[in-house]
């Protein structure tokens, strides 16, 4: 189609260019990512949303924009559309933003770009969209002709009315649609990762080798049944359900800070590739499948299992922005990671199994903080995370987490000397060699921690990183010397 028109004077101008703002310009709906972090950040006023939603969608718009200040910089902008719209203004070509979003948050994405010749945008009586849009359109361009980029069914009547049609990212429904009227789209502009794989990304498989702590009772008690060994790996799948499903809740809660972030801005809802729809479907799903599977162990383990759930909701949703506490409660979902071990195999924990996990989960708490805001320092990046933290309290993150390092290391070292250890090995001297190889670990994660080395769960990183694995053979090796 056209991009040039005449004007009455017989002059050629560029045909005014309209874009639709939600998962066109922005790959998310401003208004899901406005209601995630109202829901962090303003939790009571979700109760005002039903009335709200009573007066009609532009209202409701316009309540939620009132109270969330969406941050409009770190929006995960469509960049190729977000290049061609640079472009097409440096050509003298007149934009137009037109979309349902509320016109507050619209006219902070447009006066953030800095090129839209005008905006048109729900007012907070009319909801603009389908044929609202395009009558608002025809008004203020005066009946001319223009170009309309869309990305689904709510804008196909303006695009049927659009002189020119371009999408973004569209929906399968607008393809089929668009196919059904006659309508081929000029250009398109694609920027997206598949659905699926970017849910699994956001399940964290990477990470499910935390709940590999649920084996550990058995194994340390030497208890080889294959039943409880069988018990404990079903309570493994379930952890992995379980926590895979809190990840979900914790990335939609973080949505914005996780934006703001060097890394984290390519999570799948940060950056846009997946929507909060699929993944509220997939929270409902993996924790209804978890706590399913537990049904088949004892009943212990569901109480911890459900301890566990809810001391990560509650977390997400309020601890994690306490300083220390957030980090000793990060100790402690590693710790009920064995009870709920023990509890799946019928497994005593140890008092000196307890001590030990409390002062080695403290640690490596700490050193995943520590090592955020040591990034954020030599990256020279402002402290915006809400976590609680000063960038001054580096040094004194750094004391508490090598102490509880080396406390971990005293306990096994008072384990092995106990008389407990002579009735689970025959040599059990033999176990001081695990001993160097624990500060040596400990000392190198800590190390690469204050290098800036270290960007990943500290347990994570233990089954990726080849030295922790050659030391965690040998530790392997001298225990089964020991026994």
């Amino acid at each position: 189609m056209p991009q040039i028109q005449q004007t009455e004077s017989g002059t050629a101008q560029l045909m005014p260019l309209c874009v639709d703002l939600d998962g066109t310009l922005v790959k998310s709906d401003t208004l899901i990512d406005s209601l995630l972090v109202l829901a962090r950040t303003h939790p009571l006023l979700l109760l005002r949303l039903p009335g709200m939603a009573f007066r009609g969608k532009a209202p409701f718009k316009a309540f939620v924009t009132e109270n969330v200040a969406l941050d409009v910089a770190h929006l995960p902008y469509n960049r190729k559309l977000l290049q061609f719209l640079q472009q097409e203004n440096a050509r003298g070509r007149q934009i137009y933003l037109a979309t349902g979003a509320d016109t507050q948050l619209a006219r902070r994405v447009a006066d953030h770009l800095g090129f839209f010749h005008q905006v048109l945008a729900s007012d907070g009586t009319h909801n603009l969209t389908g044929s609202r849009k395009l009558l608002s359109l025809r008004q203020s361009l005066g009946g001319i002709d223009f170009a309309y980029i869309g990305n689904d069914t709510p804008d196909l009547p303006v695009m049927a009315g659009a002189a020119e049609s371009m999408v973004a990212n569209p929906s399968r429904r607008l393809r089929t649609k668009l196919r059904a009227q006659g309508i081929v789209p000029s250009r398109a502009f694609e920027e997206r990762s598949q659905p699926l794989n970017s849910l699994v990304k956001a399940l964290r498989p990477h990470q499910w080798a935390k709940n590999l702590l649920v084996l550990l009772p058995p194994l340390l008690a030497h208890n080889h049944s294959v039943r409880l060994f069988a018990s404990a790996l079903l309570a493994f799948f379930c952890f992995c359900a379980a926590a895979s499903g809190t990840y979900l809740v914790n990335d939609l809660l973080d949505i914005e800070a996780d934006r703001r972030s060097p890394k984290k801005r390519l999570r799948p809802f940060a950056s846009g590739d997946l929507a909060p729809s699929i993944g509220l479907v997939a929270i409902v799903l993996l924790l209804v499948i978890g706590f399913a599977a537990a049904q088949f162990l004892p009943a212990a383990f569901s109480f911890w299992l459900l301890v566990y759930v809810g001391s990560t909701l509650f977390y997400s949703f309020y601890l994690k922005r306490i300083a220390l506490v957030d980090v000793v409660v990060l100790s402690g979902l590693y710790t009920l990671r064995l009870l709920a071990g023990g509890a799946a195999t019928t497994t005593p924990i140890s008092h000196w199994l307890a001590g030990f996990a409390i002062f080695l989960f403290l640690s490596l708490a700490i050193v995943k903080r520590f090592a955020e805001l040591e990034s954020l320092r030599m990256s020279g990046t402002q402290l915006k995370n809400g976590r609680g933290y000063l960038m001054s309290d580096i040094e004194q993150i750094r004391a508490f987490g090598t102490a509880s390092a080396f406390a971990a290391v005293v306990v096994f070292a008072n384990y092995i000397s106990s008389q407990d250890v002579t009735t689970l090995y025959h040599h059990p001297q033999r176990l001081w060699l695990i001993v160097p190889f624990m500060v040596l670990w400990l000392c190198r994660v800590w190390l690469l921690a204050a290098r800036g080395e270290l960007d990943e769960d500290p347990v994570a990183f233990a089954l990726t990183d080849a030295a922790s694995l050659v030391m965690g053979v040998a530790v392997a090796i001298i225990v089964l010397l020991a026994i």
